[in-house]
């Protein structure tokens, strides 16, 4: 469970007295961080994300690291005077505030963003929780779902149908541990596009099929992850994920959902989706459906050899190795829009119902 916000206060006090106490002793500081790698990850069913092998790296404090050094710590000071006084910022505006610190400025937010996730991992603790937004869009949903939520201003209960937004969508706010749900949704379906989201919506598919959709938006935010995850916990509804055929869709995305990354797995307990299950488009479908292709791009290539090679997910799951195999043989991708190419309603009308009735020989 997320910390409360005195605990994560005292984790911070604590780097900063361990800093304190070394100078006093005439020692060089230092600070220990977890290598956030696939290198450095292992992957248990059991446990359902990728866990953290326990290998480290030490940040002494050098002519050549004192810059970093002190953007460390200047950022673990602004991170505990937002919990004091319970405010937040976006990495965007912590990026514009760290222009007042002088030599220790960063020099394009690329480098905030990596002092900001050194900090989250040295300390143990998820961004949201040291106040600190993304700026990133966190995924749209529409369906058979009801968000209990609360005014901002006055602190009343406030309940969100899902199904009433017209031609739009609930958007997923950043931070989402507060919210509360009531679903008689049969299961979530998370879409990789926006398009096919919509498409989904126009057809009444969430309607026909009683469930609830998710947009996740290319790679699903951290705060779309833990939205889905909380959803699918507490209401015990099953996960579909529904990408391009690509190396993309199938690692970036459905890999970051279920099983988290290499590069957060400090963080995957809470932010990935062990339950979530591959639904489609498979390279089994474009010859199935006679969908039109694209060749695989050298990245596309270079990253599916990739993962089978070291991700510790793909290379647990053989039919995962498989269906990547037959991808690369082929040399082709496929889009979920290809489906268009038998009707705007087919996939909701077709190639959706078929694939549902068939669960069993869903990706794991």
């Amino acid at each position: 469970m997320p910390l409360e916000k005195q605990e994560v206060i005292d984790r911070i006090r604590q780097q900063a007295d361990d800093t304190y106490r070394r100078i006093g002793r005439r020692q060089k500081p230092q600070m220990k961080l977890p290598i956030r790698a696939l290198s450095n990850v292992s992957y248990k069913p059991r446990s359902g994300h990728f866990r953290l092998r326990g290998r480290n790296k030490v940040r002494t404090l050098t002519v050549n690291t004192v810059k970093t050094f002190a953007q460390t710590l200047k950022m673990l000071a602004m991170s505990k005077e937002l919990i004091q006084n319970g405010r937040h910022s976006t990495k965007r505006e912590a990026y514009y505030q760290a222009y007042n610190w002088g030599e220790a400025a960063f020099g394009g937010q690329d480098e905030s963003d990596t002092v900001m996730d050194d900090v989250e991992a040295m300390l143990a603790v998820n961004r949201e929780q040291i106040h600190f937004r993304a700026d990133e869009h966190g995924g749209e949903v529409a369906g058979a779902l009801t968000v209990l939520d609360r005014d901002r201003r006055t602190g009343d209960p406030v309940e969100i149908d899902c199904t009433k937004f017209g031609s739009g969508a609930y958007s997923v706010p950043t931070v989402v541990e507060e919210l509360g749900f009531k679903t008689t949704a049969k299961f979530i379906l998370a879409v990789e596009t926006k398009g096919m989201f919509e498409r989904l919506v126009e057809e009444d598919f969430f309607d026909a099929h009683k469930c609830i959709l998710v947009s996740m938006g290319g790679v699903p935010s951290r705060a779309c992850r833990r939205f889905i995850r909380r959803l699918a916990d507490e209401k015990m509804i099953p996960v579909y994920v529904f990408t391009d055929g690509d190396p993309y869709g199938y690692f970036n995305i459905y890999r970051t959902l279920k099983v988290g990354s290499g590069n957060a797995a400090h963080l995957n307990e809470f932010f990935c989706v062990p339950q979530a299950r591959f639904l489609g488009v498979t390279p089994e479908d474009i010859t199935e459906y006679d969908l039109p292709t694209h060749p695989l791009k050298e990245v596309d290539k270079k990253r599916a050899n990739d993962a089978l090679k070291n991700d510790p997910f793909i290379r647990h799951h053989k039919p995962w190795q498989v269906a990547v195999r037959k991808m690369l043989k082929a040399g082709v991708r496929v889009e979920q829009q290809a489906l268009a190419k038998h009707g705007l309603a087919f996939v909701a009308n077709e190639y959706l119902p078929r694939k549902l009735a068939g669960r069993k020989s869903f990706l794991p």
